[in-house]
């Protein structure tokens, strides 16, 4: 009779703790589902959005321009763009600009990389992209992006380059296929790159050394200049997002919440970054894919050295990957000069 009752007792209590611990999973996915918010899309038609006034409207022949979009425009839904903004601290500019497309239907995530010296429309006397950032901050970089491509960038989010290396750090580092031999030395900055090609284990301080480097000081580097960079970027972003998406890194999210905190500003709120954030887990590591606007590196605009955008393939990358609206755009909707 004893042994029935250790018996009975035994299974009365896996019950009891099965249940309670039932219980406690069911009220913080409960509590997590309140604190997760889809973002509201914002008016796209405010004046910010439209660019440099002054521009001087100096368009490929036949091109309409001047868009201003329309809320009128069907916008598929659960569908947002996403400026991911690098700063750099040392030279107080926009080192690094990314657009991310977050598809929640088709769980698809694109990212196209932005190039630094990408040229624009603009009134200022250096009409490259990163110098948007000088004459207005991350809202001007929206605004010219958005005129650029014809889409609106519905938020930002802006890194300090310190971030990137202490979230490399607190991932315990990254494995990265090192595509080039990188030596570069320049004693005013006291900078100092050395690197042979091939697999290597890097921390933070070494990853942003890579993800960095142009090229040599005897002048060789990337065949395709900075665009080469790029491409070494993104590769390095997969590997990232690889390494912090493994079940082992999940003890590690106070951290990187700190890390966010400290370094990361957003007119997100913060409902939003974890709705984003759920959808960014659901869609995975393999849907998400990388791209680079197609366009000429080498390109000269009125005597300085740009990187010239290949309208046609602009618009359809743009309408591939990263189109928001359920019709597809044409050229009058983008805003892209060509010399």
């Amino acid at each position: 009779m004893s042994r029935n009752k250790r018996k009975t007792s035994a299974w009365q209590a896996l019950a009891v703790t099965t249940i309670c611990v039932l219980f406690v999973m069911t009220a913080l996915v409960g509590l997590y589902k309140c604190f997760s918010q889809e973002p509201t899309l914002k008016d796209s038609t405010t004046p910010a959005l439209n660019g440099d006034p002054s521009a001087p409207q100096e368009l490929r022949s036949g091109q309409q321009g001047g868009n201003i979009l329309s809320t009128a425009s069907e916008r598929k839904e659960h569908y947002y763009t996403i400026l991911l903004g690098g700063l750099d601290d040392e030279n107080g500019g926009s080192d690094t600009n990314l657009l991310v497309a977050l598809d929640a239907d088709q769980k698809e995530i694109n990212v196209v990389s932005l190039p630094r010296d990408t040229l624009l429309d603009v009134s200022w006397s250096v009409k490259k992209l990163n110098n948007a950032y000088h004459h207005g901050g991350i809202s001007q970089t929206q605004a010219e992006i958005t005129r650029l491509l014809g889409i609106p960038v519905d938020y930002y989010v802006t890194v300090d380059l310190r971030a990137f290396v202490e979230l490399v750090n607190a991932i315990g580092g990254v494995d990265f296929d090192i595509p080039v031999n990188m030596d570069y030395d320049d004693p005013y900055q006291d900078l100092h790159i050395h690197f042979q090609s091939g697999l290597r284990h890097l921390d933070g301080a070494e990853a942003l050394q890579v993800v960095r480097w142009r090229q040599n000081n005897d002048g060789t580097g990337y065949a395709t200049a900075d665009i080469g960079r790029i491409g070494t970027q993104q590769e390095f972003l997969k590997a990232v997002a690889k390494q912090t998406l493994q079940i082992s890194n999940w003890d590690k999210v106070s951290a990187m919440a700190e890390i966010f905190e400290k370094w990361v500003e957003t007119d997100l709120k913060l409902s939003n970054l974890i709705w984003l954030g759920e959808q960014a887990l659901t869609i995975g590591n393999d849907n998400i894919a990388f791209h680079t606007l197609p366009g000429d590196g080498s390109g000269y605009y009125k005597g300085g050295s740009y990187y010239v955008l290949d309208p046609e393939a602009t618009l359809d990358m743009v309408n591939t990957y990263f189109n928001p609206y359920k019709h597809d755009l044409t050229m009058d909707d983008l805003h892209i000069l060509v010399p």
